[in-house]
């Protein structure tokens, strides 16, 4: 295994050398480093609030050491049963509790018999590596990008009539750009670990690749995407001390406050609500509307589920549907649309309440794991891959983790602790 890692990483290392070496990469970061210089000596960055500012939230311990803690899930997926306007039935309430019961389980209580030791064996990573491997990814994304829009003939920010053209094979590659960017901004935190750079210097370059994100997610008109980006940058940032508490409450904030925003003058734009309608009244209908699918989804999928991992196996490229599709034929016998299931919505279908548990314990197991390497080593790319596996798992509250790119985050993550769990073993 570990000569196919060094083969693969020399060969994007060399890919990554000849780009930055080009005329054209040269020029832009000369560029960028120019302007990084005038950020960092600037006479009205220091108008910026002090670390001080909005001090109380720092007195909050929970805040300070577990804003990020794999019960965020729990919490957020608490958020989004509220912001619904119907209630769930008494079967649903049920599969809900073993939900969270079997998230606590393995989050919090199974970690504590696993890492007793100092985990100096644990796999290390050369950042050049890591810095690499993100550049390519961020490269790979930006090519599909400027292919989708050609593709649709415009701007889907611009004319939200043809996102729904966009062809998934052209769109999906885009969102490399996200594991891009939290692999390069891993790398950066390294860089200020080691003192190599300042944390004003690390702060822009964060500022800079979230712009990157933004810039390109946003022309696409897709809001989880874009929310991804935010809230990896953000968790990087927070336990990397680049980012402090009081600005990750902002982020949250503008986070949430782009996600109404972009749905509601999209929905403006389809004309599927009028100027007079509440802001809010997008993403409590969302939610509602998912919370009835998922209300659907258990009464069909009872104790021991219907479809037995064919939901969960159709997220594969060439299978017939995708998994949001399969839900659509399974509520509505609809083909043709895309409905997304909840966290625990695929679990329910594929083996039932029994699954929900199992699959929520298995889940917050591996988040707990995470989040336990990460506090005790303090690793650059063990905050990064925590980051990108709790920014799915929050965002999957409402779509689900079903998407083949986002499984196989997950599939890396879990290798590399179970080599983690093995070596710190012996």
């Amino acid at each position: 295994m570990s000569i196919i890692y060094s083969t693969l990483t020399s060969i994007i290392n060399k890919i990554s050398d000849e780009f930055h070496r080009s005329f054209l990469f040269t020029t832009i970061f000369t560029i960028l480093e120019f302007i990084e210089n005038q950020w960092v000596n600037s006479f009205f960055k220091k108008l910026y609030p002090s670390e001080d500012f909005l001090s109380f939230l720092n007195k909050n311990k929970i805040l300070k050491n577990y804003l990020f803690h794999p019960l965020a899930v729990l919490v957020v997926f608490a958020m989004f049963l509220l912001l619904a306007l119907n209630s769930v039935s008494n079967s649903l309430a049920a599969t809900l509790a073993l939900a969270f019961a079997g998230f606590f389980i393995g989050c919090c209580i199974l970690p504590r018999f696993f890492l007793k030791n100092d985990l100096k064996s644990i796999v290390r990573f050369e950042k050049k590596d890591i810095y690499s491997i993100g550049f390519c990814l961020t490269l790979v994304s930006i090519v599909f990008f400027f292919i989708s829009v050609a593709s649709v003939g415009g701007i889907p920010l611009l004319k939200p009539s043809i996102r729904y053209l966009l062809k998934p094979i052209f769109t999906m590659p885009v969102f490399l750009i996200i594991p891009g960017t939290c692999l390069i901004a891993s790398a950066y935190l390294k860089d200020f670990q080691d003192e190599n750079i300042t944390r004003s210097q690390a702060r822009f370059r964060f500022i800079f690749l979230l712009a990157i994100d933004c810039a390109f997610l946003l022309l696409l008109g897709y809001r989880t995407p874009l929310l991804a980006a935010f809230l990896i940058i953000i968790i990087i940032g927070f336990y990397g001390n680049i980012v402090s508490l009081w600005e990750v409450v902002v982020g949250a904030l503008i986070g949430i406050g782009a996600i109404i925003g972009i749905g509601y003058f999209r929905s403006l734009g389809e004309l599927t609500i009028t100027s007079s309608t509440n802001p809010f009244y997008t993403l409590q209908s969302r939610a509602d509307f998912t919370l009835h699918v998922l209300n659907l989804l258990d009464f069909i999928g009872g104790n021991f589920g219907i479809t037995h991992g064919h939901l969960l196996a159709s997220a594969i490229p060439g299978s017939e549907l995708g998994p949001r599709m399969m839900v659509g034929k399974l509520i509505a016998w609809r083909t043709e649309v895309t409905i997304t299931p909840t966290l625990i919505g695929q679990m329910v279908v594929d083996f039932g309440k029994i699954g929900v548990f199992i699959e929520m314990c298995l889940l917050g197991f591996v988040l707990g794991i995470g989040f336990k390497i990460m506090q005790k080593t303090k690793d650059y790319f063990y905050i990064g891959i925590y980051s990108l596996i709790l920014t799915y798992s929050i965002l999957g509250v409402e779509t689900g983790i079903l998407d083949i790119q986002v499984l196989l985050y997950f599939a890396v993550a879990i290798f590399i602790y179970l080599i983690s769990l093995v070596k710190s073993a012996n």
